[in-house]
């Protein structure tokens, strides 16, 4: 049913709710902060099955272990006893290694490298504390922080744009035999393409608007990546061979240099400070993605976000309606006005109640601009949705 509110009506609700919309969301923010500082000087909390000895094998993530041990995964650094600067570089995890638990004076859980044969149950070597040392295996061979296999078709084919940022890129012309689509294996020509800036290109086309839900700014566009050409002669219409399409490609795309492959140089963490954003989109336009599924955010690097921040979501609680127990559950507008109404049943509870917003799970960020970031959905109960709260968690 669709609920018409007279102007006058509307304004007045306007400056009834405001200094109430205004008082919840500074509590509220309070609230996170305080929350949020709680939790970084809780002590850490141990996994219920935490081992005391665990042996790094193929496969394992850094984000697989830390959870082995803590019900905090994001918080690895403190249990390593490590400082800010020695987690840019995860890779000093290596198949073999033997990671053991212990505790300090204090109690407090720590964890460091026994001898391999510890882990294999032979006899204690002492532990090995980490300090930079030269290692014989390649970096290759070390474990990553998180499943790579999910997030590398994106650490470089994202692009996040200005709006018309595209307009003056060079772009495709043209095709071989004036084909109207061209795809994987065939010829195209392009204009606009420089010698000095290589050979290598990717295809793009202005994709969707990311609007902030809350205060409706234009974060930027999502350009649609559609696959990778390489120029085998250039010219006034330089000649591409199509590599890679991933969708079909057509005059007026526009091209890019190619970008070199990121590394993630931090590992899972935590941010520093109390952030909180939404969900501004699933990767193709999706409403709701699940486990290892990419998102957008609308917090960036003006925001403090960096690749490997941890992010909790929220599922928004609905409101219900407490006097009919099968009625479907209520807008938030329709919702606001029943409560500040002041509407209540027989027996004196409000008419209209929200249900709290429930964790559901975390984000990994991989991916930042400006304004907006891509996350690597870790874990989750329920299916994240749109405008899904994330926060420090």
């Amino acid at each position: 049913m669709t609920i018409k509110i007279p102007n006058i009506v509307f304004v007045l609700l306007t400056v009834a709710l405001v200094p109430q919309w205004a008082g919840a969301q500074a509590d509220g923010d309070k609230a996170a902060k305080a929350d949020s500082a709680k939790k970084e000087t809780a002590p850490l909390q141990l996994a219920d099955d935490a081992p005391t000895l665990y042996t790094v094998v193929k496969g394992d993530t850094l984000w697989d272990i830390s959870g082995r041990f803590l019900k905090q995964p994001w918080r690895w650094p403190e249990i390593w006893n490590m400082n800010r600067e020695q987690i840019k570089d995860p890779h000093w995890i290596y198949p073999g290694d033997v990671v053991k638990l212990s505790f300090d004076a204090q109690g407090r859980p720590l964890l460091s490298f026994a001898s391999r044969g510890e882990g294999a149950g032979g006899v204690s070597g002492g532990t090995v504390t980490l300090n930079p040392k030269i290692r014989v295996e390649s970096i290759g061979l070390a474990i990553p922080s998180i499943p790579i296999r999910a997030i590398g078709p994106f650490l470089t084919l994202p692009l996040v744009v200005e709006k018309d940022a595209l307009l003056n890129s060079p772009r495709i012309i043209g095709t071989e035999e004036g084909h109207v689509v061209i795809g994987s294996g065939d010829v195209a020509y392009g204009a606009g393409i420089k010698p000095e800036m290589g050979t290598k290109w990717q295809v793009y086309r202005p994709g969707i608007e990311l609007k902030d839900p809350d205060t409706e700014e234009i974060l930027g566009y999502a350009a649609t990546y559609l696959g990778d050409v390489r120029v085998s002669k250039f010219g006034e219409a330089s000649r591409l061979d199509v590599i890679k399409a991933t969708q079909e490609i057509n005059k007026g795309d526009r091209l890019t240099p190619a970008s070199e492959s990121l590394t993630l140089s931090y590992s899972p963490h935590a941010p520093d400070k109390a952030v909180k954003g939404k969900i501004l989109s699933g990767i193709g336009g999706i409403s709701e993605s699940a486990q290892y599924s990419i998102v957008i955010v609308n917090l960036g690097k003006r925001d403090g976000m960096e690749v490997g921040h941890v992010l909790a979501t929220y599922r928004s609680g609905i409101w219900v309606n407490t006097k009919d127990a099968n009625a479907p559950a209520s807008s938030a507008v329709a919702g606001l006005i029943s409560r500040l109404s002041g509407k209540t049943n027989e027996d004196g509870i409000p008419e209209n109640i929200k249900l709290p917003d429930e964790r559901n799970g975390l984000i990994f960020v991989f991916r930042v601009f400006d304004k907006v970031s891509y996350a690597l959905i870790l874990s989750s109960r329920l299916p994240v949705q749109l405008g899904d709260v994330v926060q420090t968690p």
